[in-house]
């Protein structure tokens, strides 16, 4: 069965799903082409903020008001984060998402707490803040407002074009140095981008929303990753180029990366939309993984290693001094961090 609007080609049960069994009953029938609709359930969260000590990134928290991502990214490496919730990384994650509605709440409480030290919070790190189901939930908003009112410095990373709704809180924010968004620009040839990334917004989208938001004051990166080895490569130079002419000042990028699920799903997609390069695609990722899809070592999972990762790494670093893009940007400022009052606080003497 072809899924109108999905990258997924299948749906295998999770590593924690103990109670699907796939099982021939006789009854098999060809069904029509058919769209599987988004369903969304809410949460209660508990804490929000999490913390992480990788040496790849260049924060130590993040928030994620949703989990799973109707971007419905095809190479995401977060999908399988989905199977810790008894669901498939497949079509589960881009179908089958989880809100959380108290997020805003429970992040003021977090950063209400004496024993909280500022540090820049990463928005929207394992899934889309701005995916479709946030302009009715609202719930990445409400935490911008949160950290607007902190004064609390905040990266937002997104494929999103609905960040622009927002511009009311970072344009202010920006101004003070508290805030920077990272659009992620995967390649520049729209029906490829529909495959890959089927209800993302298509690249002169995203390429409008970093002109209007630089246009606003809020600085932007873009972010070329991942960067596909045989498919997307020779677009690298194209896509930075893109990025400045908008209004980027700053860029990264991450090779292609096929953590435990995403690399059979990526496969089954190679083999679908781009068979004739599958196999280059495969030998490339595996040439700098040791003969793997993938390494997950610190130091290496994010770019790899040998001759090819050596010369996209140059081709980028060549293209931004070329371009005027940074890859390293200023601090987000920390020392205007203040608690607003809360309601039953004593009124101040002084």
């Amino acid at each position: 069965m072809r899924r109108k609007t999905r990258a997924s080609l299948s749906n295998a049960a999770g590593r924690f799903d103990m109670a699907r069994e796939g099982v021939d009953d006789g009854w098999f029938q060809e069904v029509p082409d058919a769209v599987i609709p988004t369903q969304v359930r809410q949460e209660t969260a508990r804490s929000l903020i999490t913390y992480n000590r990788s040496p790849d990134l260049p924060f130590d928290r993040s928030i994620n008001p949703y989990r799973g991502c109707e971007h419905g990214c095809i190479y995401c490496f977060a999908r399988p984060t989905h199977a810790y919730l008894g669901l498939s990384p497949g079509m589960d994650f881009e179908t089958r998402l989880i809100a959380r509605p108290n997020a805003a709440g429970v992040l003021r409480k977090e950063l209400s707490a004496p024993s909280y030290k500022v540090a820049a919070i990463a928005l929207g790190i394992n899934t889309d803040p701005y995916q479709p189901c946030e302009r009715d939930l609202r719930i990445s908003r409400a935490c911008l407002e949160v950290l607007r009112d902190f004064n609390h410095p905040v990266a937002i990373v997104t494929k999103g074009a609905m960040v622009e709704r927002d511009l009311d809180v970072l344009t202010p924010m920006a101004a003070k140095g508290l805030v920077r968004v990272g659009i992620s620009l995967t390649t520049l040839d729209p029906d490829l981008s529909r495959r890959m990334e089927p209800r993302a917004p298509l690249p002169a989208r995203r390429l409008a929303a970093i002109r209007r938001l630089t246009e606003a004051g809020v600085p932007v990166r873009v972010m070329t990753s991942p960067v596909v080895p045989g498919l997307t490569d020779h677009e690298l130079e194209a896509l930075l180029a893109a990025g400045a002419e908008a209004g980027a000042d700053a860029a990264s990028w991450i090779m292609l990366r096929l953590p435990r699920e995403v690399s059979e799903l990526w496969q089954e997609w190679l083999a679908e939309h781009a068979p004739g390069r599958a196999a280059k695609v495969m030998a490339r990722l595996r040439e700098m993984h040791g003969g793997r899809d993938y390494d997950p070592r610190w130091g290496h999972r994010m770019r790899g290693e040998g001759r090819y990762a050596e010369m996209t790494a140059q081709r980028f670093k060549a293209a931004c001094k070329r371009l005027g893009l940074r890859e390293r940007t200023e601090e987000l400022r920390c020392d205007l961090f203040a608690r607003p009052p809360q309601p039953g606080d004593q009124l101040a003497l002084f």
